[in-house]
């Protein structure tokens, strides 16, 4: 194993949109959920647009179908697959919801490269309805932090991670993400560590706007490509740094190399989808 954890967002940074958004939209509630969230927090209205879903006659299966077509750049499934086979131990941090994130994984065919989803939870009830519920019980008692929406702090599940890791041995963490809920678990990044923050997204715009707060090293990306290239990059320098006592060429596969990694490999993947604006 490398010793490096990989951390993903999952909306806009591993699919190529926000996947509460595509359902609604495909599925044609945008209006409505529109009218309705100046009313409550997004978390708990997502459930109750589910509830809308369902009392409309949308079934399970039709949502299923709407996430499987959520766009995903095909470079985003090859850099999984290589940081994965590099050692890397792979971890979503997620605001969306276990049922969306796992129906698109298994979809993708992602499921096993993955050693733990952090997100809301996501479910099926008795009456087959999706049920969505905040990761941190916010009505009870509050994360208390003022970066980070009610039902996630993933600065809170970032600590926890760290921790778990730390008790195992040394590691190092890459981050990788686009959002404002982004930027909470960057600043628990320490040196030795890297955040990967989407150019021009919210996060980016965060960290650019105080980069001294950052004790982690920032490399930006803009698309699927660039993920590819500076995650493998980033990944490739850790493991040299780590065991500078061994020759590059004993350390990492040579097929493993972001540099020579054969163009035929990836020709089976689709091409990249646009989101709708």
């Amino acid at each position: 194993m490398a010793g490096i954890v990989v951390i993903f967002d999952f909306d806009k940074t591993i699919i190529d949109c926000d996947s509460d958004n595509w359902v609604l939209d495909e599925l044609g509630f945008t209006q409505l959920f529109n009218e309705l969230l100046p009313t409550m927090p997004w978390n708990s209205l997502m459930d109750r647009m589910m509830q809308e879903l369902h009392s409309q006659g949308i079934t399970i299966q039709q949502i299923e179908e709407v996430l499987k077509r959520a766009p995903i750049h095909p470079r985003v499934i090859a850099a999984i697959k290589s940081a994965h086979s590099l050692g890397c131990e792979l971890r979503i941090v997620s605001d969306a919801n276990l049922f969306f994130i796992e129906t698109i994984l298994k979809h993708l065919g992602l499921m096993d490269y993955f050693s733990e989803i952090n997100t809301n939870p996501g479910f099926v009830d008795e009456e087959g309805r999706l049920r969505i519920l905040p990761y941190h019980d916010f009505t009870s008692s509050s994360p208390g932090c003022n970066l980070c929406p009610p039902n996630m702090c993933k600065g809170l599940v970032m600590e926890r991670i760290q921790a778990s890791q730390f008790a195992e041995g040394k590691k190092r963490f890459i981050y990788l993400g686009d959002g404002k809920g982004d930027y909470c678990p960057s600043l628990k990044l320490g040196e030795g560590d890297r955040v990967m923050p989407r150019k021009n997204f919210p996060v980016w715009e965060l960290i650019c706007s105080n980069p001294l707060l950052m004790k982690a090293e920032v490399h930006e990306w803009s698309d699927g490509e660039d993920l590819e290239r500076v995650l493998l990059h980033l990944i490739n320098m850790i493991i040299i740094e780590e065991s500078s006592n061994i020759s590059s060429a004993q350390l990492i596969p040579g097929d493993c190399k972001l540099e020579i990694i054969p163009i035929s490999t990836h020709e089976a993947f689709p091409k990249v989808l646009q989101v709708p604006l």
